[in-house]
C-alpha cells in the first residue's frame, strides 16, 4: 500500500491525463505483483534446493545418525543447564563431605566360551632374597589378553583299511563319508569359511584366494566359484522352508535396495534389486529375514512373493507396494514413522527450521513410549499406547493441520508436512494395537550391511549369481537375527545335509532352539 501511494505521488509530477495515470499505475502494480510472485517462487525453489543439497551432503559426508545436535537446545533448556551448573557450584561450597568419585569400571571381561592357554610365571627361587626363608603363596594376580590365529589350514586324512576274507574272497572297506561335494578336497569347515567370507564379510573370491596364498595354499578362482555354486544348490531347500515359515506371520516388514548386475556382452552393468522381507519382532513366531533377488523394482515382484498372503505390511511410500493394499482382504498398509521423521530431520539440517524441530520433538515422544513398552507383553503394550501414544498422535495431527494452513506450497516444510498427513492413517494404525511395529527400521537395519558390502563386490556377475547370493544371505542373516554364529551353523549344517532326511529339514534351520521346538510341536 505504501509503494502504491509513493507511485501516485511520483506520477503527479508527470503531465499525464487521469486515464493515463491510472493505466500507468495499474501497469506498475501488475509488474510489482508479478515480481513478488516470481520472488516467492525463487524463494520456494531455493528452499527446496537447499534442503536437497543438505540431504545429499549428509548422505555423502555426514554422520548417519538422525539425532538432533546438542547445539539445538532451546533457550529454556540452556537456562536450565546454566541453573544446574550454578546449583552444583553452590553445593560444592557447602561444608558437606563430598561423595567419593565412582571408580571406573574398566574393560569388559573376555567371553567365557573362549579357550584359555595358561602361562604361569613362577619366581626363579622359592626362597626370600632378603632372609633366605621359604616363600608362602598368599594369592595370585591374573590378567588376560585376547589373541587370534589367522585362518589356520589343516588336512583331514581319511584312512580306509581294506580287509579280505580268504574263505569267500570278499573285500571289506568302510565307505567314504558322504559330502556336499563328492570327491572334493574341501572339507565343511573350509566351505563354511569361504561362504561366510564372501557373503557375510563381503570379500570377493580373489581376496579369499590371496588370504589362502599367504599360507601357501593355492585355490584357483574357478575352484572357489565351483564350491560356492554347489553350496548354494545344497542350501536351497533350507531357504524354501524359511520362506514358508516367514509367510505364516501376520505382520511383515518389506524394503528393497538396488544392486548392480553385469550385462553380458555390453561390458556394462544394469540396475537390479534385492528385495527384503522380515518377520515382526512383536510376534511369537521365529525371527526370519528373506532376500529376494529380482531384475527390477516393479511392484509385481512384491505381489508375486506375497501371493495369497494376508496381514499387515510395513513399508515406505514407494508406489510399487500400493497395488497390494488395493486388493480386498489382502494386505493392510503400515506406515513407517522413521521415514516421516526423516523428512523433518533433513529440513532441520538444511535450515534449522523451527517447524521441523517442533515436529521432531513431538515424534520423539512417540519413540519414548516405544522404548518404555519394548519388553512388555502385547496386551500391556497396547494399553500403554492407548494411554500415551494416541493423545500424542492426536495433538501432532492437530498441530500439523494448523501449521500447514500457515505454510506456503512447494517448500520443504510443506512437503514434509504433506508426506505425513497423506500417510496419516497408515502411520497411526500401529498405536491401536500391541503387536504392530512403529517403523520399518528392523528390515532396514538388516539390509544395511549388504548395502555397505556392495562397495566391495561392486556387482553381481549374473542373475543366477544374484539369486544364489540372496539365498545364502537369507540363511546367514537369519542366523545373525537369532544370535547364532553363522560360520559354525553353516559348517555343522553342511556336514549333516548329505544324510539328513527331508522330513526333518526344519531341525537344520538357523533359528533359536525354542523357535525350532515350536515349529516341530506345531507340525506334530
Amino acid at each position: 500500500m505504501k509503494a502504491h501511494v509513493n507511485q501516485s505521488i511520483e506520477l503527479d509530477h508527470l503531465n499525464l491525463t487521469p486515464e493515463a495515470k491510472t493505466e500507468v499505475s495499474n501497469l506498475i502494480q501488475s509488474l510489482l505483483t508479478q515480481a513478488q510472485n516470481e520472488l516467492k517462487l525463487l524463494e520456494t525453489k531455493n528452499q527446496a534446493l537447499t534442503l536437497e543439497l543438505a540431504h545429499l551432503r549428509r548422505i555423502r559426508y555426514g554422520a548417519k545418525s538422525e539425532a538432533l545436535p546438542r547445539s539445538q537446545l532451546s533457550l529454556f533448556e540452556e537456562d536450565w543447564q546454566t541453573d544446574i551448573s550454578a546449583i552444583e557450584a553452590e553445593i560444592e561450597q557447602l561444608p558437606i563431605p563430598q561423595q567419593p568419585k565412582r571408580a571406573r569400571t574398566g574393560r569388559q571381561p573376555l567371553p567365557d566360551h573362549l579357550p584359555r592357554i595358561e602361562h604361569r610365571h613362577e619366581p626363579q627361587s622359592c626362597q626370600c632374597k632378603q632372609c633366605d626363608s621359604n616363600l608362602i603363596k598368599i594369592g595370585e594376580d591374573v590378567t588376560e589378553q585376547l589373541d587370534v590365529k589367522p585362518a589356520e589350514f589343516f588336512v583331514h586324512r581319511h584312512i580306509r583299511p581294506q580287509y579280505a576274507c580268504r574263505a569267500c574272497e570278499t573285500v571289506v572297506a568302510e565307505p567314504v563319508p558322504p559330502a556336499i561335494i563328492d570327491g572334493g578336497m574341501a572339507a565343511v569347515g573350509l566351505l563354511a569359511w569361504i561362504t561366510t567370507a564372501k557373503y557375510l564379510d563381503h570379500l570377493p573370491l580373489y581376496r579369499i584366494a590371496q588370504i589362502a596364498a599367504r599360507e601357501g595354499i593355492t585355490l584357483s578362482l574357478s575352484t572357489l566359484a565351483e564350491w560356492v555354486g554347489r553350496v548354494g544348490v545344497a542350501l536351497q531347500p533350507l531357504v524354501d522352508r524359511l520362506i514358508l515359515h516367514l509367510l505364516q506371520g501376520r505382520v511383515l516388514h518389506a524394503d528393497e535396495t538396488p544392486v548392480a548386475q553385469l550385462d553380458p556382452g555390453s561390458g556394462k552393468t544394469r540396475r537390479v534389486y534385492l528385495w527384503a522381507y522380515r518377520s515382526n519382532d512383536f510376534e511369537l513366531g521365529p525371527r526370519i529375514i528373506v532376500f529376494d533377488y529380482q531384475t527390477s523394482r516393479s511392484g509385481k515382484h512384491a505381489r508375486d512373493f506375497l501371493d495369497g498372503w494376508q496381514g499387515h505390511l510395513v513399508v515406505d511410500d514407494y508406489a510399487g507396494y500400493k497395488s497390494l493394499f488395493t486388493l480386498a482382504g489382502n494386505c493392510t498398509e503400515l506406515g513407517c514413522w522413521a521415514h516421516a521423521r526423516r523428512k523433518f530431520f533433513d529440513l532441520h539440517q538444511a535450515n534449522a527450521s523451527t517447524v521441523a524441530f517442533e515436529a521432531l520433538q513431538r515424534i520423539g515422544k512417540l519413540y519414548a513410549v516405544e522404548d518404555e513398552g519394548k519388553y512388555l507383553t502385547v496386551e500391556t503394550r497396547q494399553q500403554l499406547r492407548a494411554e500415551k501414544s494416541l493423545p500424542i498422535l492426536q495433538s501432532l495431527h492437530d498441530w500439523l493441520l494448523q501449521t500447514r494452513t500457515q505454510t506456503a506450497d512447494g517448500g520443504g516444510t510443506a512437503k514434509a508436512i504433506d508426506y505425513t498427513l497423506k500417510r496419516w492413517q497408515s502411520l497411526i494404525r500401529y498405536a491401536g494395537s500391541g503387536h504392530l511395529p512403529i517403523d520399518n527400521n528392523p528390515v532396514e537395519n538388516t539390509i544395511r550391511p549388504i548395502a555397505l558390502g556392495k562397495k566391495n563386490w561392486l556387482f553381481a556377475g549374473s542373475e543366477r549369481a544374484g539369486k544364489r547370493a540372496a539365498a545364502i544371505q537369507t540363511l546367514l542373516g537369519t542366523a545373525k537375527l537369532n544370535g547364532i554364529n553363522p560360520a559354525q551353523w553353516l559348517a555343522d549344517t553342511l556336514e549333516k545335509l548329505p544324510t539328513w532326511s527331508n522330513s526333518r529339514i526344519d531341525e537344520l534351520l538357523p533359528l533359536a532352539p525354542e523357535a525350532i521346538e515350536a515349529l516341530l510341536k506345531e507340525r506334530g
